[in-house]
């Protein structure tokens, strides 16, 4: 009698655990959430959802292709730019090398690279933790290449980073740097003799079957199914692109959802890289790991990586515990993605969650009247002619375009996306404040 009543407890308890980790998806909530964010052109995009290494979730909105006449929509295939999710791959292969015996965490830049400023004292573990100092000279408005579409060779892009100077001590600090990552890119080819493509392919994308993940070396091809990007203005408006060579090591990947859902979830099934390794990847400090960051939603916490450039971005994100995978791609950012993946998330695990509307605010004709007018400031060389156009209010900074900026109170109107901007107009003292990452700038109208 015993043995069966313990049993059925342990029956019970086993069901319990279950329970615990069992997760019904509410498809009709997100459809319905990425179906707001279609309609009111806030977003354009792929997500997927992967439980265990099988999708439980995937949507696409938006266009990867606008013509004149005709759009293409976008699907679980179409291939995105990542960006930053790049660093994860790069790391990955970093120790690769370590562990086939090629590369240790401590040789110092110096073998490689001596002539990058103290090449000397930096080791591959500081560049892959953004620890090294090495200033990012790719982002660099004096440093980094005036005309981004252009490509650029392996020995112009070393000379570039070569330019900075050391931005602090290594492993005193820390600071994010693509100039870093663009070095271990190279590092990789210097120690495998093939290109990084080559060894991406063969060490990651072959191995896992990730037919749509690959080393981008040109300008965007729509032919190979890759998604142009865009910027909203009145409609969506193709942006213009940097070219990948800028980009090597740090953020030159194209992929799918899809593919970036199957990788991570692989490298935490420890089918590419040990335990020990990946252990040092999620160790977070100064907000950072190596080649990997953490992200908390719904109170959990995920490992992964972002990314953005031009107006495309890029999100991945794992729940070891789970084995959850969620990966985001966007050729036009509008609303902020981490919005978009908290909201999913939420939805995800059945919290409370309210779909945005997405309705503007309005203001009345009499009001935005009286923002009209050209603004400027003695500490800065730009001008801001203010326009209404209906019952909107316009913004044109010199020489560039028109945009139509968004109410959030009488007073006050942003500009949403990778640079986000928000305007407040005085009317009293006849001054424009702008806001943006942090700083704020007065100008004045002209009389």
């Amino acid at each position: 009698m015993m043995n069966i009543r313990i049993i059925v407890l342990s029956l019970i308890m086993m069901t319990v655990g279950t329970a615990s980790y069992a997760q019904t998806v509410n498809k009709a909530k997100l459809d319905q959430y990425f179906d707001k964010l279609a309609e009111k052109s806030k977003a354009m995009g792929t997500i997927v959802i992967a439980k265990e290494g099988k999708v439980v979730y995937t949507r696409s909105i938006g266009y990867s292709e606008i013509g004149e006449t005709q759009k293409k929509p976008l699907t679980t295939t179409s291939r995105y730019r990542i960006a930053s999710v790049t660093k994860m791959y790069t790391a990955v292969l970093i120790f690769q090398l370590v562990e086939k015996g090629k590369l240790k965490l401590t040789d110092t830049l110096a073998k490689f690279f001596p002539q990058i400023a103290n090449a000397d004292k930096i080791t591959i573990a500081q560049i892959l933790a953004h620890r090294s100092g090495i200033h990012d000279a790719l982002i660099d408005p004096n440093l980094r290449p005036k005309d981004k579409t252009l490509s650029i060779t392996k020995d112009e892009l070393v000379g570039i980073i070569a330019k900075g100077k050391s931005d602090f001590e290594p492993n005193t600090k820390h600071a994010y740097s693509n100039s870093g990552y663009a070095l271990l890119g190279l590092i990789i080819e210097k120690l495998t003799g093939k290109t990084y493509a080559e060894i991406l392919k063969a060490n990651i994308t072959s191995k896992l079957k990730l037919n749509d993940t690959y080393v981008a070396t040109g300008i965007i091809n729509v032919n190979k199914n890759e998604s142009l990007t865009y910027k909203y203005n009145n409609g969506w408006k193709q942006e213009p692109e940097t070219h990948p060579s800028i980009l090597f090591g740090g953020g030159s990947i194209i992929s799918t959802p899809v593919d970036m859902a199957k990788f991570i979830h692989a490298l935490f099934e420890s089918k590419l890289i040990t335990k020990e390794h990946l252990a040092i990847m999620q160790t977070i400090k100064d907000e950072d790991g190596s080649g990997m960051e953490a992200f908390s939603f719904a109170n959990k916490t995920f490992y992964g990586h972002t990314g953005g450039g031009d107006n495309y971005g890029a999100w991945l994100a794992y729940q070891p515990e789970e084995k959850l995978a969620v990966a985001y791609t966007t050729n036009a950012k509008l609303y902020p993605v981490a919005d978009i993946m908290k909201t999913t998330m939420d939805i995800y695990y059945n919290r409370p969650v309210e779909i945005p509307t997405f309705e503007a605010l309005l203001v009345s004709e009499t009001i935005l009247d009286k923002y009209v007018g050209v603004y400027s400031s003695t500490s800065a060389p730009v001008k801001f002619t203010v326009t209404r156009n209906g019952s909107s209010l316009n913004i044109q900074p010199s020489g560039q375009a028109i945009i139509t900026l968004e109410a959030t109170a009488q007073n006050k109107f942003k500009i949403e996306g990778n640079n986000a901007v928000a305007f407040e107009f005085d009317v009293e003292k006849s001054q424009l404040i702008i806001k943006r990452n942090g700083g704020e700038r007065v100008f004045t109208k002209e009389k």
